[in-house]
């Protein structure tokens, strides 16, 4: 085994590629080498100190004598950056990356720069404190582009010869949105040079040649020389380097508002900065009144002398950067704020949660303003204040940011409950995999294993996507801590402060290791759907680190604590699913002891490691054994979560998550799951019952049983009519959310979408990369639904459509597999085949 991890470890310092080889390379590859971007320099505002949510122009002015051939090459930036050539958005980034690692972004400017004078344009805004999307860094940008043309070649780098500028109009050192949110945007016009990234635009005297940071541009900004007076931080350069961005970059589509919901007055009893700084109580009244008037199709006129609230409703919920178009006097301040969900009956003012506002104060006319950081949310409310004439509004919208999907998702049926649901599945995935897989936008942003990562399986069926689920793999792995285990959500920077948190009393949890356990299953879920053992060779030390520090933690009764175990600490799921964190012991023990022998131990046979293979069987099967002494009852015929103390709670406590791991991987002592199944099926009282993302392991365990008739009876009448679903086309973090409240109305449960691939049409590969695969249907009550799966060998295609006494089974399948029906097991060969089911 040390021999594997040097060799591994090799590979993770190899020569970075230059930036010419990793062009050759192109930017649709997924290959996370090294990068340098020499002769570029890392280079920044002449300073000495940065301040947090700091903005800095960069302009650099190209003259192009001859036609392009290709114009590309590499751009990244700490904290973020938007790239204009003469002042059209060419594309935001980077994507949210572990600082050791930073993502370097491709650049395609070709179309853009034709004959003549240009203006490329970077905005770069430094978060300088952490963020749910940015771990820490140090300011700074990085830039290189090729030109070639027949005969010719230049390039473009950063250096002294880019002119720089401090936008005031952000003001450096403006407080925070929330503890995950570093931007509380702020953006005076009147302030910012309009125009500076056009090639009319004169640069004054305030502009400065930009300084080039000490620093190689093979090494991410957290390796930079330069001071850090808000975090003190500093790293190794021989730990840090740069990493080809391994997905494509986001596609940005206008979205304009559905139509105004509502306007209304605002009656301020106090400065207005007391209710968005401090949300003092009695700051402010609503008028009921009508303030909006429409003067044109898509145009509004406000009066003058009064605060106005304009609301704008979306036809659904989604991700990208609000915008509006606004003619006004200077001095005119309008707070944009964002909800996921609005009742407007019951209130009209939408900065109710997270401090979601972004404001904007005008210069004299007509202007467009939009957020530079990304919103999730289906509402949007304009506060129009300060001023001294009507004021007209238009061009309400969204610039939304769309992943570029392999495939365009098919998924079609005639029962309108499961097309809604199915539907709410897919832009749910359109909102939480975009440059990086998190839990939902609407809050945190983060990135997690787990139960958040069952929606890489969904998309590699839906869309045929794997490039984001690699990345997953990569990016999630890099947040190893030193103690040997790992960060529940990474990229995020919250983790790192619960840490200290912990230490002192000041939070409950620590990093989740569940959330780590469940990473395994992410790892193996992939290299079996994808048979891509290069996506899983970067994180496959990490893993043994952590199983190791899984295996120290055993306490003498065989099992692994969920209390009083140090910083770290064990979620599974919400309160109401267990009321008492004792009462998790039983379904962790029983999910660490699943993961050693179904996940861990196939993936070190895939990298030939026989010897840890079967050392993680051993001590799962150990693990179960003790978990089958503490938690089986033989009377009842089930695990039991409360067993040790019944003697005194007297009635059982059972939960879904035990349940279903036990049958799905045979933990059931003699096999005798039938106690289990009947209270997945019944749910008795003293069932609990997970939340949205973590029910998939029950629905999975019915479909084992041949229960599909209570997973679809589910999907009909609680998932298809769960309010974020008929309201937002989306699917919420918990069975119960309200409007205008923190709770968060696109979450990851997309396991509808995914069970329908793989259990209710059955599809399902027996090798990695589906060499091997079957398709073992259980329709159920389903009914007509037309589908396609998209799988490395090929799209498989579904047909299904009820006839009298059961089904009619229509499928086109890439290769040839097994079919599998309650007579047997048959042969499936490639082509279209008519099967029907009784």
């Amino acid at each position: 085994m040390i021999p594997f991890l040097l060799a591994l470890l090799t590979q993770a310092v190899e020569k970075p590629l230059s930036v010419e080889e990793m062009n050759r390379l192109g930017p649709d590859t997924g290959v996370p080498h090294r990068l340098d971007l020499a002769p570029a320099r890392w280079i920044w505002f002449p300073s000495a100190r940065t301040l947090p949510s700091t903005f800095v122009l960069f302009r650099r002015e190209v003259v192009v004598d001859r036609p392009l051939s290709s114009a590309r090459g590499w751009i990244t930036a700490d904290s973020r950056y938007r790239l204009t050539v003469d002042g059209e958005v060419v594309q935001w980034g980077p994507a949210p990356s572990d600082p050791r690692s930073l993502d370097v972004d491709p650049l395609d400017l070709t179309r853009l720069l034709t004959p003549g004078r240009h203006v490329i344009g970077v905005e770069v805004l430094h978060y300088g404190r952490g963020d749910g999307t940015w771990v820490a860094g140090k300011p700074g940008l990085l830039f290189h582009l090729r030109l070639e043309a027949p005969g010719t070649a230049d390039r473009v780098v950063s250096d002294a010869r880019w002119m720089s500028f401090l936008d005031r109009a952000h003001r450096p050192g403006h407080y925070r949105r929330w503890y995950l949110r570093a931007l509380q945007e702020e953006f005076d016009a009147r302030l910012h040079p309009a125009g500076w990234d056009t090639p009319a635009y004169v640069p004054d005297a305030r502009w400065l040649p930009a300084m080039a940071v000490d620093g190689r541009a093979d090494q991410s900004s957290l390796a930079l020389r330069y001071p850090d007076a808000m975090e003190d931080q500093t790293a190794s350069g021989a730990g840090t380097c740069l990493r080809a961005r391994q997905t494509p970059l986001l596609r940005r589509v206008d979205v304009p508002a559905r139509r105004l919901a509502a306007s209304a007055r605002v009656r301020w009893n106090r400065d207005p900065l007391d209710w968005f700084e401090s949300r003092t109580p009695g700051s402010f009244e609503i008028v009921p009144e009508a303030a909006a008037r429409e003067v044109e199709p898509g145009v509004w006129e406000l009066p003058a002398g009064t605060a106005v609230l304009a609301t704008f409703e979306f036809a659904e919920e989604l991700v990208g950067w609000p915008h509006f178009t606004i003619d006004a006097p200077e001095g005119t301040v309008v707070e944009l704020m964002t909800q996921e969900s609005h009742d407007p009956a019951r209130a009209g003012w939408l900065d109710t949660h997270f401090f979601a506002w972004s404001r904007f104060i005008c210069r004299e006319g007509r202007q467009r303003f939009e957020t530079f950081d990304y919103e999730g949310l289906r509402w949007l409310q304009l506060h129009v204040r300060g001023a001294s004439r009507p004021v007209r509004i238009r061009d309400v919208g969204v610039t939304r940011r769309l992943y570029p999907w392999r495939a365009e998702a098919r998924v079609t049926t005639d029962e309108p409950a499961l097309g809604r649901l199915f539907d709410a599945c897919l832009n749910t995935l359109r909102c939480s995999q975009q440059d990086h897989v998190v839990d939902g936008m609407g809050r945190e942003r983060q990135q997690y294993p787990g139960d958040a990562g069952h929606q890489n399986a969904a998309a590699r069926l839906a869309f045929g996507e794997t490039r984001a689920g690699r990345r997953f793999l990569r990016t999630f792995s890099e947040g190893l801590t030193l103690d040997g285990y790992f960060m529940d959500a990474w990229p995020a920077t919250d983790r790192m402060r619960r840490i200290g948190q912990r230490q002192i009393g000041a939070f409950r949890y620590g990093p989740l290791f569940d959330e780590g356990v469940g990473f395994f299953f992410d790892c193996w879920s992939y290299y079996l759907d994808t048979g891509d053992l290069d996506g899983v060779r970067e994180p496959y030390p990490r893993l043994l680190v952590f199983a190791d520090t899984l295996e120290r933690l055993r306490r003498p009764d065989g099992l692994l604590p969920v209390e009083d175990f140090g910083t770290p600490s064990v979620w599974m799921d919400r309160n109401d699913c267990y009321p008492a964190q004792k009462y998790k012991r039983c379904a962790y023990n029983l999910y660490v002891s699943a993961m050693l022998g179904h996940a861990l131990a196939p993936l070190a046979r895939a990298f030939g490691d026989e010897e840890r293979a079967s050392r993680a069987e051993r001590v799962g099967r150990e693990i179960l054994e003790a978990a089958v002494r503490a938690y089986w009852s033989e009377e009842l015929g089930l695990f039991v979560n409360n067993l040790p103390w019944l003697g005194e709670e007297k009635k059982p406590r059972l939960c879904d998550r035990s349940l279903a791991t036990s049958i799905l991987y045979d933990q059931c002592p003699k096999g005798n799951d039938r106690a289990a199944l009947r209270a997945l099926v019944e749910r008795p009282p003293e069932l609990g019952i997970s939340f949205p993302a973590n029910t998939v392991w029950r629905h999975w365990a019915l479909c084992r049983k041949d229960r599909a008739d209570v997973v679809l009876r589910e999907y009909r009448e609680r998932w298809a009519t769960l309010p974020s679903v008929l309201l937002n086309n989306t699917v919420q973090e918990t069975w119960t959310v309200r409007p205008d409240s923190t709770d968060m109305w696109s979450h990851c449960a997309v396991a509808p979408l995914q069970l329908l691939f793989t259990d209710l049409l059955g599809l399902r590969p027996l090798a990695p990369g589906y060499a091997r695969w079957r398709i073992q249907p259980r329709l159920a009550t389903l009914g007509r639904v037309r589908a396609t799966a998209h799988a490395p060998p090929g799209p498989f295609e579904f047909d299904v459509q009820p006839v009298e006494g059961g089904h009619r089974l229509e499928v086109n399948v890439p290769t040839a597999g097994e079919l599998v029906l309650p007579g047997g097991v048959q042969p499936l060969p490639p082509g279209r085949t008519v099967i029907l089911l009784k």
